[in-house]
């Protein structure tokens, strides 16, 4: 698209073609402002990310507790941050980049207990409401006292009382299961056809109910969210409406500025930070981007990933219509081999809040997703699930020579910095898959760009 010489209703309607006829999209967020004046009209701000790191702070000893293996990060779920050169080297060779500055990969596939970002949200939002219960029937005596209380047989025996339900294509289930079985809550996954089946298994495995339904994600959470609805003593973890796991993930960023700083690596006018994240429903990407933007300001730039097939986050920015429109509507499928992506609806809540922070959308196909995971693993040894994979083509798209058109339009960085620049692809799940299906994955690509 020749797109200096198109108005935006041209731009929107060539955009919307392409994704109906299952082309590669790159789209520059036309709605994006400077973060003054973002952050001013934002529902959730920086109090409220202050609030939520310190609720995590709280609950570290607890964690700790219970999972021993985080005792490593004084009870912090938190993931390396790992320079990969040989995987941008392989992109510039393979992909007709010409990737300025240093790439990093954010190993949230390796979290601790659930072995993806929605560790982060998931476990949050389960702890919230643990906390709620034991301040209500006198477990803990304020929000400050010792959360290694929820721990106790009486604590679990009053939790067992209640039930945590979530919809979920897999990850977020994972999480919240982990999390509420662990207390000694009921925990129940409603769970979409896209899950896979070693997902189911594992939840079973850690005394989860697993609901499945022959229909998509969108139809697992209304299911979910109905039958909590019905019972007093139940919470329903809502993906598509939920600000507690949102502000789980926001508070990534403020441990992401730790670790850059502890690289010694400088954010700011003249060295910006350029990040990649695969996106489903939109909760995780929306939180992570709000932590940054709190963080780093207009220094930093974020990207959305999507599946070709299920565009969900760009159909309802492009269009205005929010969660009010799914990709059946425009005639895809839905679904995809990025199983924590195949989402046709976005959340509401979260493409509002990201509408004007987001630089920019990609969107991806299933065959690279394979090939992306068996170039990280042959040259770097890194394994990641084919959803995380997506975020490689943000990298792909915004430095690919072909494509120099669409990254001059979306971005507005001072001339002769993206050689200082630093990018992110933030690699959300992969940590619990089982070896077999490693190797399946990592066997099923050949190590080739196209």
């Amino acid at each position: 698209m020749e797109i200096d010489n198109m108005t935006a209703l041209e731009v929107r309607n060539a955009l919307l073609n392409d994704m109906q006829n299952g082309i590669n999209a790159a789209w520059r967020n036309p709605a994006k402002i400077p973060y003054a004046e973002a952050i001013g009209h934002a529902p959730l701000g920086r109090v409220d990310v202050f609030d939520a790191r310190l609720r995590v702070k709280h609950f570290a000893p607890l964690m700790m507790k219970l999972f021993p293996e985080t005792a490593a990060n004084n009870g912090i779920i938190e993931s390396d941050l790992v320079k990969i050169d040989n995987m941008k080297q392989f992109l510039n060779d393979k992909k007709n980049c010409n990737i300025l500055g240093d790439l990093f990969i954010k190993m949230d596939g390796e979290l601790a207990v659930a072995g993806s970002v929605k560790a982060r949200g998931g476990i949050y939002e389960v702890l919230c409401f643990a906390e709620k219960i034991a301040l209500e029937k006198g477990i803990l005596d304020d929000d400050e006292d010792d959360h290694t209380k929820l721990a106790t047989p009486s604590a679990k025996e009053i939790f067992s009382q209640y039930t945590i339900q979530v919809g979920s294509t897999g990850n977020l289930g994972l999480s919240v299961g982990i999390m509420a079985a662990v207390l000694g809550f009921k925990a129940v996954v409603h769970m979409s056809s896209d899950a896979k089946e070693w997902k189911k298994a594992l939840l079973r495995e850690k005394g989860v109910t697993v609901v499945e339904y022959e229909g998509n994600y969108s139809e697992a959470v209304a299911k979910g969210r109905e039958a909590a609805s019905k019972d007093e003593f139940t919470h329903f973890v809502d993906d598509e409406k939920s600000v507690d796991l949102l502000l789980g993930y926001s508070v990534s960023a403020h441990y992401l500025k730790k670790q850059l700083k502890k690289k010694n690596i400088l954010v700011d006018e003249n060295h910006p930070l350029l990040v990649y994240i695969p996106c489903g429903v939109g909760g995780a990407p929306a939180g992570i981007t709000l932590g940054l933007k709190l963080a780093f300001g207009d220094n930093v730039h974020c990207f959305f990933v999507e599946p070709v097939s299920a565009p969900c986050m760009l159909l309802g920015l492009v269009t205005g219509l929010f969660e009010h429109i799914s990709v059946q509507d425009i005639g895809l499928s839905g679904k995809t081999e990025a199983d924590g992506l195949a989402v046709s609806r976005p959340s509401g809540l979260a493409s509002r809040l990201i509408r004007p922070f987001l630089s920019g959308e990609m969107t991806v196909h299933d065959r690279m997703l394979n090939r992306y995971l068996k170039a990280l693993w042959n040259t770097e040894g890194l394994f990641i699930e084919p959803s995380a994979c997506a975020a490689f083509e943000g990298v792909a798209v915004l430095h690919s020579i072909e494509t120099a058109e669409y990254a001059d339009s979306v971005m507005n960085i001072k001339d002769g910095t993206m050689k200082n620049a630093t990018h992110i692809v933030w690699a959300t799940g992969g940590g619990l898959v089982p070896e077999e299906i490693r190797q399946e994955l990592i066997n099923k690509a050949e190590y080739t760009e196209e």
